[in-house]
Parts: structure tokens; C-alpha cells; sequence
């Protein structure tokens, strides 16, 4: 070796470490996830998308929940946004699976909410 090169240190070969993709719910814009706070928290979340220049904003809900999604809706329409429009709804069936492995079936809730 000559003084102007640097040493080298040969390294073996590591095999690439693979790590496994956890699925993650990433939250779409202009989307409220309706869950168990009181039903004027998702009023005001509504209300707020719209007043921040959506035209659009959509509202999920599973279970239980579908009826808070049903009156957080009439809600902004009867209180906040008289020309509120309902202009899509879907209606699915996720399977969802318990912490001991069983699987259950859950109804699930979509609209879309325009002014």
C-alpha cells in the first residue's frame, strides 16, 4: 500500500433484515371517524371541515356507532348547514378479529356529506 491510498476493510456480505408491513388506517383527508366521544365533537369536526373550504367531507362509522353517524348528519343539516346533501352512502361488512382469535363480522357506514 502507497501512503496516498486509504486502507480498505473488506466487509461480508449482511443480508437485508425484511420487516413485515403493519397495516395502519391512514386517515384520509376531509374524513371523520366517528367513535365514542358525544356526537357535537363530530358536529363541530363536520361544521369545521366545511368552514375551512371543503366541499366535501366524509363520515364513517361501524357497529354502533351508525346511529351517531345518522344524527351527527341530521344534526349539521338541521342546525348548521341548511343545504347539507347526502350524496353517496355506502354500506359494508368488515371482519374484525378479536384479541383471543376469533372473527366477527361488523356493519359499517359511509356518507358523503357536500354543501
Amino acid at each position: 500500500m502507497t501512503e496516498t491510498q486509504e486502507p480498505t476493510i473488506a466487509v461480508p456480505h449482511v443480508p437485508a433484515i425484511v420487516v413485515p408491513k403493519i397495516k395502519q388506517r391512514i386517515p384520509e383527508e376531509n374524513t371523520i371517524y366517528i367513535g365514542k366521544k358525544t356526537i357535537m365533537n363530530y358536529v363541530i369536526a363536520v361544521v369545521s371541515q366545511f368552514n375551512n373550504g371543503s366541499n366535501q367531507v366524509k363520515a364513517k362509522a361501524r357497529g354502533r356507532t351508525i346511529s351517531a353517524l345518522v344524527d351527527v348528519t341530521q344534526i349539521v343539516k338541521n342546525k348548521f348547514i341548511p343545504t347539507l346533501k347526502v350524496s353517496d352512502v355506502k354500506l359494508s361488512t368488515e371482519e374484525l378479529k378479536s384479541e383471543d382469535g376469533r372473527t366477527a363480522k361488523v356493519s359499517s357506514m359511509e356518507l358523503t356529506m357536500t354543501k
